[in-house]
């Protein structure tokens, strides 16, 4: 597994040591097969810009409405309170 790990790293690193820019997108590639081979590879080309666009969007009202909740409440006693409520009953 070492080997061929080692060989993919060799191979990789001949791979990008065999590539010259010759132009503007190009590249002259040289291919590891006996002897060397040698070919220009074109890479493609990219034009960015924006472009305006219209998008329709929902019409949103806030109206203010109120409603009854019911909310749960809790009471804690401490132990002296306890016994002063005990004792009153």
């Amino acid at each position: 597994m070492r080997k061929l790990a080692a060989v993919a790293a060799v191979m990789a690193v001949v791979s990008v040591s065999a590539c010259k820019k010759t132009g503007a997108g190009e590249y002259e590639v040289q291919k590891p097969v006996v002897g060397t081979q040698t070919d220009t590879v074109t890479t493609p080309t990219m034009s960015v810009g924006t472009e305006s666009a219209t998008v329709n969007v929902p019409k949103v009202e806030v109206k203010k409405d109120s409603a009854t909740i019911k909310v749960p409440t809790v009471q804690v006693n401490t132990p002296s309170e306890n016994k002063a409520k005990n004792a009153k009953k």
